[in-house]
């Protein structure tokens, strides 16, 4: 699928995705079944951080953890829109993640299945 996606630096050097095209439009709710498939098509990618040379699997958890939470079902008007249309700059979102940010992030979401047994 074709992407219009590109990342510059910010005045302080901080990289920033750029999404040129609003694919999901809508000025009430956005189709989030839709933006689920569209999702789909990056599971079993390999990603990698450009700062850590770490490689991210993107597993097939993500389309439905991105599309139905309840903070998404909430979600309305431009809010919904921006979440929506950020799913398209996913791959450059990763590969311009600050390690530290990442780990932190996978440690608090590890702990917490592990406790749950969600394992």
């Amino acid at each position: 699928m074709e992407r219009n996606i590109c990342v510059i630096k910010d005045v302080n050097e901080n990289q920033i995705v750029v999404i040129n095209d609003i694919r999901f439009k809508g000025r009430q709710n956005i189709d989030w079944d839709e933006v689920e498939q569209y999702l789909r098509q990056y599971v079993g990618e390999l990603v990698e951080i450009a700062e850590s040379k770490e490689i991210i699997y993107i597993g097939n958890d993500l389309p439905d953890e991105y599309t139905g939470s309840n903070y998404t079902a909430k979600l309305k008007g431009a809010l919904a829109k921006a979440k929506a249309n950020a799913a398209q700059g996913i791959p450059e979102m990763i590969e311009i993640a600050e390690n530290k940010r990442f780990r932190e992030n996978l440690a608090k979401k590890h702990d917490k299945n592990a406790r749950f047994g969600w394992y």
